[in-house]
Parts: structure tokens; C-alpha cells; sequence
């Protein structure tokens, strides 16, 4: 497939003047969803994505693998463009590399790399810690020079307003836009101050966190915030419906009188029912 036209469209929400929120999603019928009610970009982070594969939480046990084949089946199921947590690039500079080539290949249009050490090492005390600025500089430049389609965004991510202070934010901020990342992405402590600090130090756009909370739309759009997330609500919306209809299965509740159970006409649409007849009917001489 030719992901080139939906890179672009990413492209133009980071060189404009709005801020969007982008739709949670975690599969085809999710970024399906995403799509048709009108969300112009998309969220897979590696959270939902250890959820969602493995059902396993967020201790980074997913593989690059594993999490590269569910951002391609999420990016082929539509035309969303997609932004993706790749975390912390899955290891080195060297890894970075390999997961920029194995994520630009399933189609995605933007990523993050984060200076969160990870995964857990031994001895954890429960208290996240950063990776050096220089080691985190390193990372986004084996990044940037691993990317092929130059449409492809590549973001420099830090949570240093949450595990260090603001001051430590706006030194790796500025140290990766030096590097020549396409944004900052800020996880964690994503507060007023934080945004305003932050923005006014660098001249590259903003992806937040958790930002879907934070002042509205006009307001981090005034401070470069081009795409702010709004938490991954809807995965956990799926497993407890998912939940609730088994488990009204299991006592004994006839099929006919569940709840919230998607009408024939969605479930035509989220699985392109029609286009399916049509290429039956084009391809295989059937009605």
C-alpha cells in the first residue's frame, strides 16, 4: 500500500495552527470507527498494545514484532493516519533503527521514542527514571536516520515533567529538537506550566499526553499543541462490554434480550459488508 497521502495529512496538522484530538485505537474495527466518525488521526500506544495482543499490562513484554503487525492490520484496514507509541525503541540506538524501519514499513504515519528507561530493570524501586540526554539525543538521531519516507514524523517523547522538573523538560526538549526530531511529545505532568514552558523554548510543534484534559482546543493550539490525547478510554469501554454481554451469556440471559450489542446495519458498515458483495460480485461472477 502507499502510505504517502495519509503521512501528509499528518504532516499539515503539525505545520498548522489547530490542535486535534486523535481517536484511541487498538485494531481494524476500532481504527474503522476512528475513521468514519471522523477522527483525522489515530492513537496505538504500546500500553493498549501489550493489552490488546498479549493481555498483558504495560511492563513492555510486547515485543516490536508483535506490535508492528497490529500497527500494519490497523493502518490496512483504512485510510487513518496513525500515530504510534513506540516507546522506548525497544532497546539502544540500534534497536531505534530497526523499529523505525519495521514501523515505517507497516504504514504508520508518525511515532514517538521515549527517554523513560525501560523495561523494568532490576532492582526497581517503583520510581521511573530517565536515560541520559545524551543517550536519549543518540536514539532520535539513529531514528531520523533510519526513516526512508521523509513524510514520516518522528517525535522525541519525555517524561521528565513527571519523573524530574520542568527545567529538566525544557533541556531534553530543546536538546532533541537540536537533533532534528519533528516534534516534542510530552507524557506525564502535563500541566499549564508545563505546556507553556515547554512551548515557548522550541520552535517545533507539541503532542501531548494526556493533553485531551488540559484547556481546550483554541488554547493549546495558541501554544503549538497540534494533537493531544484523550486517554485510551475506549479500549477499556470494549472489555467491559465484551465482560458484561459474556457474562450475561453465562446466566443464562437469552441472546435476544442482550444490551448494547451493535445493530446489523453498523456491523455492515465497521466490516465494509458492501464493498465485499460488490468485489464478489465483480470478481467471482456472484450476486
Amino acid at each position: 500500500m502507499n502510505w504517502t497521502e495519509r503521512r501528509e495529512r499528518f504532516r499539515a496538522i503539525l505545520s498548522g495552527t489547530r490542535c486535534v484530538h486523535p481517536g484511541s485505537v487498538y485494531d481494524a474495527i476500532s481504527a474503522r470507527i476512528a475513521e468514519d466518525l471522523g477522527f483525522e488521526v489515530g492513537m496505538f500506544s504500546g500500553s493498549i498494545g501489550s493489552m490488546s495482543v498479549l493481555g498483558a499490562p504495560d511492563l513492555v513484554v510486547l515485543t516490536l514484532t508483535e506490535f508492528a503487525e497490529q500497527a500494519n492490520r490497523i493502518c490496512r484496514a483504512g485510510n487513518l493516519a496513525l500515530l504510534v507509541d513506540a516507546d522506548h525503541g525497544y532497546g539502544n540506538a540500534l534497536n531505534v533503527r530497526r523499529t523505525v524501519e519495521e514501523l515505517e514499513t507497516a504504514g504508520i504515519s508518525a511515532m514517538s521514542i521515549e527517554d523513560t528507561v525501560l523495561p523494568r530493570p532490576y532492582g526497581y524501586n517503583g520510581k521511573p527514571s530517565l536515560s541520559s540526554v545524551e543517550e536519549g539525543v543518540g536514539k532520535m538521531k539513529a531514528a531520523l536516520s533510519a526513516r526512508q519516507d521523509k513524510n514520516l514524523v518522528i517525535a522525541g517523547r519525555t517524561s521528565a515533567p513527571a519523573i524530574a522538573n520542568l527545567d529538566e523538560a525544557v533541556k531534553r526538549a530543546k536538546a532533541y529538537e537540536s537533533a532534528g526530531v519533528d516534534a516534542i511529545f510530552l507524557a506525564g505532568g502535563v500541566t499549564v506550566e508545563a505546556v507553556e514552558m515547554v512551548s515557548s523554548a522550541i520552535k517545533i510543534p507539541l503532542i501531548l499526553g494526556g493533553g485531551g484534559q488540559l484547556g481546550d482546543l483554541d488554547w493549546l493550539a495558541a501554544h503549538r499543541v497540534r494533537v493531544a490525547l484523550q486517554t485510551h478510554a475506549p479500549f477499556s469501554a470494549a472489555v467491559q462490554a465484551v465482560y458484561d454481554t459474556l457474562k450475561a451469556l453465562r446466566e443464562g440471559v437469552p441472546p435476544r434480550e442482550l444490551k448494547n450489542i451493535a445493530s446489523p446495519e453498523v456491523m455492515r458498515r465497521v466490516t465494509r459488508t458492501d464493498e465485499y458483495q460488490q468485489w464478489t460480485k465483480d470478481f467471482l461472477g456472484g450476486a
